[in-house]
């Protein structure tokens, strides 16, 4: 399962997804910005990788979907409700993300 996570800047909490998730067997993992100055900006490769694109706030939903829709057909984008106020692998993040994600990507 190829899990795609995105936020603004791709500095604190889609590198974090990445790294927490990447420990799993079974999971290919990626992270992206969606800011032009995003550490690594997202692109139409990266969509068309993923089965599962996470976002991190609404707002990247409508950027997302503003920006990159024709790559966004038959792709599952759910969105983590998680706010921009904790540091790169921030233990409660960490656990916030576990919380959201693992449900939606089975047992692990």
């Amino acid at each position: 399962m190829k899990l795609l996570f995105i936020c603004s800047r791709n500095k604190l909490r889609s590198p974090t997804a990445e790294a927490v998730f990447r420990e799993y067997s079974g999971l290919d993992v990626d992270s992206a910005g969606l800011d032009r100055d995003a550490e690594i900006p997202l692109n139409s490769e990266a969509i068309m990788w993923a089965d599962i694109i996470f976002v991190m706030e609404k707002t990247h939903r409508s950027k997302l979907s503003k920006n990159f829709q024709p790559w966004l057909k038959q792709k599952r984008v759910i969105c983590l409700d998680i706010p921009d106020q904790y540091e790169y692998m921030q233990p409660e993040l960490v656990e916030l993300l576990k919380k959201k994600v693992l449900p939606l990507i089975g047992t692990f």
